[in-house]
């Protein structure tokens, strides 16, 4: 299995480097899920640029993702999600657990403009 996994103060970028996210990988990936998904991470990006196919396994690794920050407040950042995928994470209803971006650069942007305390506007 193809990984790289990238830290940027609390922020975790995993990058799968594989073209199919399936039963094949899914419980490797998991694993390396469970190491990295601790209480002192902030945010957990995902990078599925490669990724072209994934299946039900696939979705069991953002699931256990989620599962693991959820308590956490830190969310799991999906990025470059494939038509199949989202399609999948749609049909699965699962879509709404994710935040998404195109790319890294644009989720970190977008995690520093929150760091520095540029909340978008909310109703008081």
């Amino acid at each position: 299995m193809k990984f790289s996994v990238e830290q940027d103060d609390d922020i975790v970028i995993f990058t799968l480097k594989e073209s199919r996210l399936d039963g094949s990988n899914a419980s490797d990936i998991k694993a390396e899920f469970l190491i990295l998904c601790q209480p002192n991470v902030g945010a957990f990006i995902v990078d599925l640029t490669a990724v072209e196919y994934c299946d039900s396994a696939g979705l069991g690794a953002f699931l256990l993702a989620n599962r693991q920050l959820k308590e956490y407040g830190a969310p799991v950042i999906l990025i470059g999600v494939g038509e199949q995928v989202m399609r999948l994470l749609s049909l699965s209803q699962i879509a709404g657990l994710f935040e998404y971006y195109d790319t890294v650069k644009e989720a970190l942007d977008d995690l520093q403009q929150f760091d520095e305390g540029s909340f978008p506007d909310e109703d008081m």
